[in-house]
């Protein structure tokens, strides 16, 4: 055989280096592109997560670009994180599944939102963007509709965000917060998804579940909020853009070229004079 540059040839030895089980080999990497294999390599070195990430390739069928995004995001680090009340509210193995399909944080560096804005700006934001946000959220959600209209005793309500999963088979009310998690959130939301089960709710579904997306959160705090909640609930935080997008690293000024190029000549000093 010829043709191999010097950089395949050097994939070829890595990977079976890093795989030699024959078996193993045509039952998980067989299953994924080349490159999909080459970027794993790269990007995670441990074995056990290496197969965790082409694992999940295949099971969501992920694309190259995709999982690059979840391998830098570090999903398997935030998968199941989320603070719930999942193991009191919900039957085995529904809670053990429901548990899995939240994080903590959900990363949404595809937004980009000034200091002063407010929650109906983060949900405009996330529905100009719904595909990245399916994405973050995984595998399952289907999106029913925003702010969701619900009337309870003549009064009109609205659902941030409203959600089927399709292997929970449930209804996902997710309530989005601009700060830090306060105990009467617990306390709306239950009152939310007690008028989903009512009134949205198949006989055959489980208990709809709800998801506070907050900035940050005290775990204690959340602990005790949650603690005697009968409703399944979880609250996570959320990370917005904290960094310069890949491409444009590397082709903007450090501080230091700023600092440079103002004191050359003069200065602030003499510039100011």
């Amino acid at each position: 055989m010829k043709g191999w540059s010097n950089r395949n040839l050097k994939y070829m030895r890595a990977f079976a280096q890093a795989y030699p089980d024959e078996a193993f080999v045509q039952e998980v990497p067989a299953q994924i592109t080349w490159y999909h294999n080459t970027t794993i390599l790269d990007k995670v070195k441990n074995v056990s997560e290496r197969v965790w990430y082409a694992r999940q390739a295949i099971q969501n069928g992920w694309s190259r670009n995709v999982l690059v995004h979840q391998i830098e995001t570090k999903l398997l680090e935030r998968k199941g994180q989320a603070i719930t009340n999942f193991e009191v509210a919900l039957p085995v193995p529904q809670s053990d599944l429901a548990q899995s399909l939240l994080k903590d944080p959900y990363t949404f560096g595809f937004l980009t939102l000034g200091p002063k804005a407010q929650e109906r700006d983060l949900e405009r934001s996330l529905l100009q963007h719904l595909r990245d946000f399916l994405l973050e959220l995984g595998q399952g959600f289907a999106f029913v509709g925003s702010q969701y209209h619900l009337e309870v005793g003549g009064e009109d309500f609205y659902l941030d965000m409203l959600f089927y999963h399709l292997k929970l088979r449930c209804y996902i009310v997710i309530d989005l917060k601009m700060g830090p998690f306060k105990p009467e959130y617990a306390g709306k939301m239950n009152f939310y998804l007690s008028a989903v089960d009512e009134q949205l709710r198949h006989p055959s579904d489980p208990p709809s579940i709800g998801l506070i997306l907050c900035k940050e959160w005290n775990r204690l705090i959340v602990e005790y909020a949650l603690r005697d909640t009968q409703k399944p609930m979880g609250v996570a935080a959320y990370q917005l853009l904290s960094e310069l997008p890949e491409q444009l690293r590397g082709t903007l000024p450090s501080i230091h070229d700023i600092e440079s190029e103002l004191t050359t000549d003069g200065g602030f000093e003499e510039q100011d004079q």
